[in-house]
C-alpha cells in the first residue's frame, strides 16, 4: 500500500505531468480518466512503466472507481471539466461532473479506511474580483464568477464540513492559472495561447490588458503535490492552500511584454470590455510558509521551452491550434 496513489483525471493538462514526476519517485499510480478530450495519445508513453496503470472510467459511476478505492493510501482528485469556457459550453455535464460526480466520490472515500490523503484541486478562481489594492490569502471572501469556480467553491465548503466525520485526511489547493509544456497541451490558457499567436505572428487581441492573474508551472503543481503527499498530515489535514508564487501575479499585458522581448513583433491590439471580468491577485505566503514550498519554473523559461516547442513541432498548425478544452466527447 506505500507509494500507491490513485489520480482521478489523471490523463490531463497538470495529470500527465504529475504522473510522470511519481513514476520518478517511484509511487505505484493508477490514472483513472475518462479520455473526454480524446487524449489517448498522452498516456501511451507511460503504459510500458510497470508502476503505471490507465483505467478508463467516468466519475459520475461508482462501480468503476469504488474497486480501485481499496488498493491505494492517497488520492489526487483533478477529475473535471476545467475552465470558464468549456463549462459553459457543456452547462450539464458539468454539473454532473464538477459538481456531482465529485462530491459522491469524496463521500465514498470515508468507506475505505486505507485511505490517508485526498488531495482536491481547487482554483484561485474562487476569488472572482478582488479590489484594486487588495490581495487574496485563503481568508479571503469567495466571489465565483462562473459555474466552473461555483462549482469548486461548493465542492470546498464540502470538504470542510467533514471535520471530525472522516477517516482520511483532505487538503484542498487552489491552483493559479496553470501554463508551460505538458505530455496533453493547451493552448487555450492565457501563456500558452499568447505565446503561440505571438510565434504565428497572428493578429493577437488581448482583452482587458490589466486585469490580473496569478500563474503557475505546471510541473510546479507536480511539485506541490508531491510536498503535500509527504508532509505530515498535522500541517495538511483539512488545511486551504493557495498554489503558486508572489513573483507570478501578472496582468495581460505584463505577460505580453515578457514574450515580445524574446519574439518581437508590433500587430497587437488591446481591447476593453472582454466577457472575462476576473481581476485577482493572490497571497501564496501560506504555501511557503508552512510547507516550505517555492516555485522554480518562471514565465521566462515557459515562453522559451512553449517556442522551442512551436519551432520543432512536424504538428499541423490546425492541430496545434485544437489543443486545449474546446470540446468534450458526450
Amino acid at each position: 500500500m506505500k507509494n500507491k496513489i490513485l489520480l482521478m483525471g489523471g490523463a490531463g493538462y497538470i495529470g500527465t505531468i504529475l504522473i510522470e514526476e511519481l513514476i520518478k519517485k517511484n509511487y505505484d499510480v493508477i490514472c483513472f480518466d475518462s479520455l473526454i478530450y480524446e487524449q489517448n495519445e498522452c498516456i501511451k508513453k507511460f503504459l510500458s512503466k510497470k508502476n503505471f496503470q490507465f483505467i478508463k472510467g467516468d466519475i459520475r459511476k461508482k462501480n468503476e472507481y469504488l474497486p480501485l478505492l481499496s488498493k491505494v493510501k492517497d488520492i489526487v482528485l483533478l477529475a473535471g471539466l476545467v475552465g470558464d469556457p468549456i463549462t459553459k459550453i457543456y452547462p450539464k455535464e458539468s454539473t454532473e461532473i464538477n459538481l456531482q460526480g465529485v462530491k459522491n466520490f469524496i463521500s465514498e472515500c470515508n468507506n475505505f479506511k486505507n485511505l490517508d490523503k485526498v488531495i482536491f484541486v481547487s482554483t484561485c478562481s474562487n476569488y472572482g474580483l478582488m479590489h484594486f489594492d487588495r490581495i487574496a490569502d485563503e481568508n479571503s471572501p469567495l466571489k465565483p464568477l462562473s459555474s466552473y469556480a461555483e462549482h469548486k467553491v461548493e465542492i470546498e465548503k464540502y470538504i470542510m464540513t467533514l471535520k471530525n466525520k472522516v477517516s482520511f485526511s483532505p487538503v484542498i489547493l487552489r491552483f493559479a492559472t496553470a501554463f508551460g509544456l505538458s505530455h496533453r497541451m493547451r493552448f487555450d490558457l492565457t501563456v500558452n495561447h499568447f505565446t503561440k499567436d505571438i510565434f504565428n505572428n497572428s493578429n493577437l487581441e488581448v482583452y482587458d490588458s490589466d486585469t490580473w492573474r496569478p500563474y503557475c508551472h505546471v510541473r510546479d503543481f507536480a511539485r506541490l503535490i508531491l510536498t503535500v503527499l509527504n508532509t505530515k498530515k498535522n500541517k495538511t489535514n483539512f488545511q486551504i492552500f493557495n498554489a503558486g508564487s508572489n513573483k507570478n501575479n501578472f496582468t495581460k499585458k505584463d505577460i505580453i511584454t515578457e514574450i515580445v522581448k524574446i519574439l518581437p513583433i508590433d500587430n497587437i491590439k488591446y481591447v476593453k470590455g472582454g466577457v472575462d471580468r476576473r481581476n485577482y491577485r493572490v497571497n501564496f505566503d501560506k504555501v511557503g510558509k508552512i510547507l516550505n514550498f517555492n516555485t522554480e519554473y518562471s514565465l521566462n523559461y515557459a515562453i522559451k521551452e512553449i517556442l522551442n516547442f512551436l519551432k520543432q513541432s512536424k504538428t499541423q498548425k490546425d492541430k496545434i491550434n485544437s489543443l486545449g478544452n474546446y470540446k468534450i466527447i458526450i
